[in-house]
């Protein structure tokens, strides 16, 4: 069994151990959800919006193969040239290939969650071509040699002093800065000799139009258009399932994702790209990499309707107290939680029960991902799979026993409240995992059961 599922209680344990941090870290979040949550009340048709959406996503998945040679040959007319990749190897060695044929050895990316699925950078630089990541958030992790730790939010888990020593390290700033304004004009300065030097240029892709062969890339800082503008080389990397049938579908999506994503009404820079620009060359990588497998899974079929906002994450109350890194994969929190162990069971087997089960995920997700629904299928098909761990397995055996008896619930009842009055460090102790980082109530003077009869006795005097 891989350590990597056997490790996010471990990981999370060593985010909160930092008591301070982890606070911070789930009021920044909160603040997000937040801020979602005032956009969504100002858009009476939201709910409508969010049905439209689910619908254009289950339509095109449905006829996926059709759309995608429909987009093949409509951006093939435009002037771009299209790639396929079966998996993250091949996505990176077409990367690679175009940069050669270029004699590009100089890169500007902006952020993209594909690229960091199939670990491009690394690739690119075992090859001798300098990578640099332009978004400000995937600049700072990537000077800390991280991957993000948010799919929109890449360094939410960066303290503005920790980027003022990163900064004062790598960019020379002045020690001990951590004004947040002196620190962003230090990164623009920084990236600025970066686009002017670069021979091509990375994005990911937001949507792809099937019915024009156009591709639309969201962004708040416009390090996109700087970084695709500037080259004569735009390499756009794209997941099958970014594609969606019409222009006029588009709207539905715009309005949807950034007040999902960052509370804003509309992302700052949403650019529209139709074909390579004069002298210059547009090449788009579309990538399965399992999204096919996927998609023939009818019980998690619809996680591939997702736009990437991560407002699953922002509400999430165990992603928010446990650091995305805690999660060990490229996206994490609840849609990384159905997406890894549905690819990778042995590997991902503890994700699905790094969640409550409070389906706060499933009523902000705005393509209506079903997704603590997902969570709990998963659990049943990782224990029936034989990828549950021992420890869970003997726990749920023992509770279903409980629970599934009467009596039995009464006496360990009654039992428990007289070890927490009488015997507290039989649950507060080291060897208990569940207890750490929680506060044990004081035990009640009776049962419910009790105190229930107790009560409706005396409305029926």
């Amino acid at each position: 069994m891989n350590t990597t599922a056997e490790n996010h209680s471990s990981k999370a344990g060593v985010f909160v151990s930092d008591s301070d941090k982890a606070h911070w870290h789930d009021s920044a979040l909160w603040f997000v959800r937040e801020k979602r949550d005032k956009q969504v009340n100002d858009v009476p048709e939201w709910e409508k919006l969010r049905e439209a959406a689910s619908a254009i996503k289950t339509h095109t998945v449905a006829q996926l193969d059709q759309y995608l040679q429909m987009f093949e040959q409509k951006a093939t007319a435009l002037g771009a040239k299209v790639h396929w990749a079966q998996n993250a190897r091949e996505h990176n060695e077409i990367v690679h290939s175009i940069l050669k044929n270029h004699g590009a050895q100089r890169v500007v990316k902006s952020k993209s969650m594909l690229t960091e699925e199939c670990h491009l950078n690394p690739y690119l630089e075992q090859q001798g071509i300098d990578v640099v990541d332009t978004d400000l958030g995937e600049r700072i992790v990537q000077l800390r040699k991280e991957s993000p730790s948010h799919i929109v939010l890449p360094a939410i888990h960066i303290k503005k002093e920790e980027v003022g020593d990163l900064f004062h390290q790598h960019l020379g700033t002045d020690e001990g800065a951590t004004d947040p304004s002196y620190l962003t004009e230090a990164a623009r300065n920084h990236l600025r000799e970066k686009f002017l030097a670069a021979d091509a240029g990375i994005t990911g892709v937001n949507f792809a139009i099937a019915e024009t062969g156009g591709i639309v890339v969201c962004t708040n800082e416009g390090n996109a258009d700087l970084g695709v503008t500037l080259p004569r080389l735009h390499i756009a990397c794209m997941g099958i399932e970014k594609l969606i049938p019409r222009t006029k579908d588009l709207a539905v999506f715009l309005r949807l994702l950034a007040r999902s994503a960052t509370g804003q009404p509309i992302t700052t820079y949403t650019s529209h790209f139709h074909g390579p620009q004069d002298d210059s060359e547009l090449h788009i990588i579309l990538l399965d990499n399992g999204r096919t497998s996927l998609r023939d899974q009818s019980d998690y079929q619809e996680a591939l309707h997702c736009i990437r906002c991560g407002a699953c994450m922002n509400t999430c109350p165990v992603y928010r107290r446990s650091g995305g890194h805690s999660y060990g994969t490229t996206v994490p929190g609840p849609i990384g939680s159905v997406l890894n162990p549905v690819s990778d069971s042995a590997t991902h087997n503890s994700l699905p029960f790094a969640c409550s089960l409070c389906g706060s995920c499933t009523d902000v997700c705005p393509i209506k991902i079903p997704l603590h629904h997902q969570l709990f299928t998963l659990r049943d098909q990782i224990r029936r799979n034989g990828n549950l761990a021992l420890t869970k397995r003997i726990a749920m055996f023992l509770t279903g026993r409980i629970l599934g008896s009467a009596s039995l619930f009464r006496v360990v009842g009654r039992m428990g409240r007289w070890v927490m009055r009488g015997f507290p460090w039989l649950f507060h102790n080291r060897f208990n995992l569940w207890w750490k980082q929680r506060d044990m109530p004081p035990a009640p003077k009776q049962s419910f059961g009790a105190w229930y009869s107790a009560n409706r006795k005396e409305k029926h005097r």
